[in-house]
């Protein structure tokens, strides 16, 4: 077995110390011989190796090579694994699955030393002042959760590349409504605006012209011009232009995930406490940056504009099936608002409905096209009327607002096939509407689980009221000589006292 530096480097410092070659061999395990080989050369190992100039077995591609190299050389991206593939269609039985790796190694080797020239990233010097970048890193493999229930969610992260000052908002999706209050936080927390914004080519800021060419959105435009600064991209798939948010992200994270070892637990009670303590941990970070901030504040302009509002809004008539469209997305309203035009305020992570100046509807924003969300209590009074468009009604999926109210209608189904269970099953979604929905969720569970079939009047004798009994109380005798006890009774201490 070859001797280690550590075992030569033994040898030299016991051998200093006792100047017996044995003893020094014997505490550097190794052999006598082998200790007075390195003592007389005075070299270690590494030192003394000779790189080895040959090979210890055959090439099994060396017949194969030219043709190889000259594909290679015609077309640079051609990949080891489609090579390899096309020689063992070419030559059956000459070649082996296992020697993929070979041919891998022979090709990286090739590559390196005559292969065309790659593409090197050039690092730049920042400039105080000079921009801000804003990029979205998703927060849900951190394990957040609000209440108890799992949060997917995503960060908004902007970040001053010259001096690492941060800021952090939490969103639910890479919207515009996501970016504006992200971005605005950040520069309103600072009080002033750098020269430019510079974002990826995310369709919250972008647009596709086609031909990997993209523009910016009329919104982000506005957005960027109100708060005094220029609008500024990274070039298609190039994020790398993006690094130092990039990065940032990626230690952000690190930092959240260390906080929530100490914390000892990941549950919130609300988004806006997990907010605020996200940006504490910033805040701390940021303090170490302190010098740097200094000169990128003393570059950039302050901020002499409002606040925009964080959302956008749009005219929407609501139609006769009382849902509206928002951004691709189906949402039910009041029927009452059937056929009357609305406003539609789209935030990030909810739509609001506004009719008359007066907030209508808040509920929670759909994310991607395409999907619905009818809440019950707004159409089960027409449903009540004509039960038969229950059977075959398109959103009827969102009628079941629980686990529990679906396994309701399943055993209504079993017992009652048909129209009757659908009677019986709007009954009870009627019941809810009326008074509270988690009252008849409980019933409903209570009954299901002792092997009864949730009828609406079995569910509604176990949701009403308790009626509080009166007592009967005997009429009250009145004393009035009690009352001339009371009037007496000043005019004597005002005698005693006198």
């Amino acid at each position: 077995m070859r001797c280690t530096d550590s075992q030569v480097r033994k040898l030299m410092e016991e051998m200093t110390k006792s100047g017996r070659k044995g003893y020094a061999a014997m505490k550097a395990g190794m052999d006598r011989k082998t200790a007075r080989k390195y003592l007389r050369e005075g070299q270690l190992p590494s030192e003394s190796c000779v790189p080895r100039t040959w090979r210890t077995r055959d090439d099994p591609f060396e017949t194969d090579w030219p043709a190889l190299e000259a594909r290679l050389k015609d077309a640079p991206e051609l990949e080891a694994k489609v090579l390899f593939e096309d020689l063992m269609e070419r030559h059956p039985g000459r070649y082996q699955p296992g020697q993929l790796r070979t041919l891998q190694r022979r090709i990286r080797r090739w590559r390196a030393q005559q292969g065309p020239d790659k593409r090197v990233f050039l690092a730049q010097a920042h400039r105080p002042g000079e921009a801000m970048q804003t990029d979205f890193t998703h927060g849900t493999e951190l394990g957040v959760t609000i209440a108890g229930a799992p949060f997917p969610h995503l960060l908004c992260h902007p970040v001053l590349p010259y001096s690492n000052w941060e800021w952090v908002t939490v969103c639910r999706s890479e919207s515009m409504a996501a970016l504006r209050g992200g971005v605005q936080a950040a520069i309103f927390r600072l009080g002033r605006s750098p020269e430019f914004h510079q974002t990826d080519n995310s369709s919250a800021a972008t647009h596709d012209l086609g031909d990997r060419k993209r523009a910016f959105n009329r919104d982000y435009e506005s957005l960027v011009e109100h708060l005094g600064m220029k609008p500024r991209k990274t070039g298609v798939g190039e994020k790398e232009q993006n690094g130092d948010v990039e990065a940032l992200n990626g230690a952000l994270k690190r930092r959240v995930r260390q906080r929530l070892l100490l914390r000892g637990n990941a549950d919130f009670e609300s988004v806006e406490v997990y907010e605020r303590w996200l940006q504490d941990i910033v805040d701390r970070a940021n303090l170490t940056r302190n010098d740097r901030v200094r000169e990128e504040l003393n570059a950039m302009r302050p901020v002499a504009v409002s606040r925009l509002p964080e959302y956008s809004e749009i005219r929407v008539r609501v139609n006769s099936r009382g849902t509206i469209s928002v951004r691709r997305n189906i949402y039910s309203v009041p029927s009452r608002l059937r056929d009357e035009e609305v406003r539609a305020r789209i935030y990030d992570d909810r739509i609001e409905v506004w009719y008359a100046g007066e907030l209508q509807l808040s509920t929670e924003r759909l994310k991607g096209e395409g999907r619905h969300r009818v809440d019950y209590r707004h159409v089960i009074w027409s449903l009540v009327r004509h039960p038969g468009g229950f059977a075959r009604y398109r959103y009827r999926d969102d009628l079941f607002p629980s686990s529990i109210f679906r396994d309701a209608f399943d055993a209504l189904q079993s017992d009652r096939p048909g129209r009757p269970a659908d009677i019986e099953y709007l009954r009870i979604l009627h019941l809810s509407a009326s008074t509270f929905e988690s009252t008849v969720e409980a019933a409903c569970n209570r009954l299901l689980a002792e092997g009864h079939v949730p009828l609406a009047d079995r569910v509604k004798a176990l949701v009403a009221p308790v009626q509080a009994e009166v007592p009967e109380m005997p009429p009250m005798a009145v004393d009035l000589a009690t009352y001339d006890v009371l009037l007496a009774e000043p005019t004597i201490a005002c005698e005693e006292v006198s």
